[in-house]
């Protein structure tokens, strides 16, 4: 137990080193903070519930339009923005709840891809308030509590940081609670756990609005920092990344989220900066070899080398 809690103390403290050691890429290291968000809300609900989604990019790309919506009509004050980005992914993820928790496997998988497809379309026709294939323009976010969000990037990584520290600090409080055991019983064998006195569905609703309320915080952040919104926000291909991102951190351990979006994030711009086309075949090499050789993720990997030997 001591030893775990030095590492994370390492782990954080790490996470500043960007500030000193590469002050150039501190606007990726903001993007890496941010993804690893997003991954985190996806290991609430895969990892420790058994959730499998195909469509969390929706959650995603609502926070990060709902927060591009307030910059441009309303006001620019990024925390307010925040918060209602993630109350109303919030209220997306309980309506969709109802429906997604009462179907598993294969069922599932299509269901919350179809889900997410079908925001994505919306997004897409309803051009006079997204923008549609264009991307919600006009706005800026200049800043956060008096700092200014620049090109450098320094400003944005903090907040984003922070965000991500935040977040995970009530997730793994949320995860070490009975609540959380609970989960990882359904996760086990959902059909005994109400015979213990745990509502199955009421559990894996109440995850699930979790897990969109982070979804749009990391969505919130990104359009916030960036001042831009695509409609890639909500493309498969971001549900597919967080996934990818998960199985090479490891699911179900809450780091693993963070370590995947570090390792996927630096391999994603080193690859694209040797090959620009090709670059997702290495991506699927080294996605391939994790799987191969760790299992359980890198995490997993790291786990079982540091665990004591009888």
């Amino acid at each position: 137990m001591a030893n775990a809690r030095r590492l994370e103390v390492v782990f954080w403290l790490c996470t500043l080193l960007p500030f000193v050691l590469t002050p150039n890429y501190l606007s990726l290291a903001s993007q890496i903070a941010i993804t690893a968000l997003f991954a985190l809300s996806l290991d609430l609900i895969l990892g420790y519930a058994g959730i499998v989604s195909l469509g969390h990019a929706a959650f995603f790309g609502v926070g990060a339009y709902v927060a591009g919506l307030i910059a441009k009509h309303y006001w620019t004050e990024p925390i307010s923005g925040l918060l209602i980005a993630g109350v109303l992914t919030g209220l997306l993820g309980y309506a969709l709840s109802h429906i997604v928790v009462r179907f598993r496997h294969l069922a599932l998988i299509m269901l919350t891809m179809g889900f997410g497809l079908l925001i994505a379309e919306a997004a897409n026709s309803a051009h006079d308030l997204t923008g549609g294939a264009d991307g919600l323009q006009g706005f800026r976010v200049p800043g956060v509590l008096g700092f200014k969000f620049d090109m450098f990037g320094r400003t944005a990584y903090a907040y984003s940081l922070g965000l991500l520290f935040f977040c995970f600090l009530i997730c793994r409080r949320i995860i070490r609670s009975p609540f959380g055991l609970a989960l990882r019983g359904i996760r086990e064998n959902a059909t005994r756990m109400p015979a213990i006195g745990a509502p199955s569905l009421s559990h894996l609703r109440k995850a699930y609005t979790m897990a969109a309320v982070v979804a749009g915080l990391a969505g919130a952040a990104l359009t916030q920092t960036t001042s831009t919104v695509s409609l890639e926000t909500l493309s498969f291909g971001r549900s597919a990344d967080v996934l990818v991102i998960l199985i090479l951190g490891g699911a179900g351990r809450l780091y693993g989220g963070l370590i995947g979006a570090i390792v996927y994030m630096v391999a994603r711009d080193q690859f694209s900066g040797i090959n620009p086309q090709y670059w997702y075949f290495w991506i699927g090499l080294l996605l391939v070899a994790v799987v191969m050789f760790l299992p359980n993720g890198i995490l997993g990997g790291f786990s079982k080398f540091l665990k004591p030997k009888n």
